[in-house]
């Protein structure tokens, strides 16, 4: 196993932003997949975040996941080109008054085309529609290096940052 030194990135929003971005193209649709299969999950999971080397859902036993997936305070949105998935957001309201975003990202063919600008901000307006108190989310050196600046133009607040060592 090897370890690697990551920073981790603590940010939230305590208010919703307000910010106008216009879709960069036609034919995007989310949908909102209610309680999605186990393998659809990991399909989007490791599509979106194998090049990043997300690992905290690839680690759980599938009966975990499922019971995170078919919970309805767990919420997956699924960012459609056309037709074709081209990312997700995951959404935790599963805490009294907050709102954690556990999962956002792109398929790697559809970033660099101002799609996670927009879909982020979709997804930044459908957590606020709930009215929580707070909006948050972390994201580390590992991420997409757009990541962490995409997510404070959009609004959001470093409030804590932790250095640890994790494995790839």
């Amino acid at each position: 196993m090897e370890l690697v030194d990551v920073t981790v990135y603590y940010l939230e929003m305590l208010a919703p932003s307000q910010r106008d971005v216009p879709a960069p193209r036609g034919g995007l649709t989310v949908l909102h997949a209610e309680a999605p299969s186990v393998p659809y999950y990991r399909c989007l999971y490791d599509a979106v975040g194998k090049d990043y080397r997300w690992l905290s859902r690839r680690k759980l036993a599938d009966e975990e996941l499922a019971a995170i997936l078919n919970d309805p305070l767990n919420e997956l949105h699924v960012l459609h080109v056309e037709g074709s998935p081209a990312g997700f957001a995951e959404l935790d309201r599963r805490q009294r008054d907050e709102i954690e975003l556990v999962q956002f990202g792109l398929m790697p063919d559809f970033i660099g085309h101002g799609l996670g600008k927009w879909f982020l901000q979709w997804t930044i307006d459908k957590a606020w529609s709930y009215q929580p108190t707070r909006f948050w989310l972390h994201t580390c050196t590992l991420d997409h290096p757009a990541a962490l600046p995409t997510y404070k133009k959009a609004g959001f607040g470093q409030y804590k940052e932790e250095k640890s060592r994790r494995e790839l």
